[in-house]
C-alpha cells in the first residue's frame, strides 16, 4: 500500500559513483534450486573467490534471512511470496550501494521470481542450480526431505509443494554433474563477460 505522503529522497552520491569507487557493478545474482541442490554452498564458493579478487559482496541466504528480517513468515503461498518480495527490495538496495549481492532462495515459482525481477530490473541475474529431485533426497544434508515425507514438514518444495524450473535463466550450473569449482568457475566467467567484474 502506497502512502502519498511518503516521498522518495535522492541522495547526493549516483549508483554509478559507488561502482565507480568500488571498481564493480552493482547486481543481484539469484541462485534458484530445490533445497538441497546447492544454492547456498555455490553461492558461498562465489561469494569467496569474489572476496579474494577484492570485490565488495553480500549474501543473502534463505534459511539466515528467516531467522530475522523474515522471521515473521511461514511457507504458505502469500508467505513465500513476501519473502520473495522482502528480498528483491533488499537486493535493489545493494544494487544503488554497488554491491554484488548473492541471493540462495528456493524461490520454488516462476511468478514470485518474476516479481524479483521487475523489482530488481535488469540487474538481475538468475542462476538455476539444477539437480534431480532424487540426488536432492540422497543429500537431505538438512534432514529436511525425511520430515516432510513422514508428514513433519507442510509445504515442502519437491515433496508437496512444486518447483517451477526457470524458463530463461541466464546462468544454469548442474550441481549433480559438475562439481562446486565448475560452477563457480561458470558463473565467474559470466560475471566477467557481462561486464560486472574485470
Amino acid at each position: 500500500m502506497k502512502n502519498k505522503n511518503i516521498v522518495w529522497h535522492e541522495t547526493n552520491i549516483r549508483k554509478e559513483e559507488r561502482e565507480a569507487l568500488l571498481n564493480q557493478r552493482g547486481v543481484v545474482l539469484w541462485f534458484t534450486g530445490l533445497s538441497g541442490s546447492g544454492k547456498s554452498t555455490i553461492a558461498n564458493a562465489v561469494e569467496k573467490k569474489l572476496y579474494e579478487a577484492g570485490r565488495l559482496t553480500y549474501l543473502l541466504d534463505g534459511d539466515n534471512i528467516r531467522c530475522g528480517l523474515n522471521n515473521d513468515l511461514g511457507f504458505n503461498l502469500n508467505d513465500r511470496a513476501e519473502n520473495i518480495r522482502r528480498i528483491a527490495e533488499v537486493g535493489k538496495l545493494f544494487i544503488d550501494s554497488g554491491i554484488i549481492t548473492l541471493v540462495a532462495f528456493i524461490s520454488p515459482t516462476i511468478k514470485d521470481r518474476e516479481i524479483a525481477k521487475k523489482i530488481i530490473g535488469d540487474k538481475f541475474i538468475e542462476i538455476f542450480v539444477d539437480c534431480t529431485i532424487d540426488t536432492c533426497i540422497d543429500r537431505d544434508p538438512k534432514g529436511l526431505y525425511k520430515k516432510a515425507k513422514m508428514g513433519e514438514i507442510k509445504h515442502f518444495t519437491g515433496i508437496d509443494s512444486p518447483y517451477e524450473k526457470p524458463v530463461t535463466p541466464e546462468i544454469v550450473v548442474h550441481s549433480d554433474s559438475q562439481s562446486v569449482d565448475e560452477c563457480r568457475v561458470d558463473i565467474i566467467q559470466y560475471l566477467i563477460s557481462r561486464g560486472v567484474i574485470k
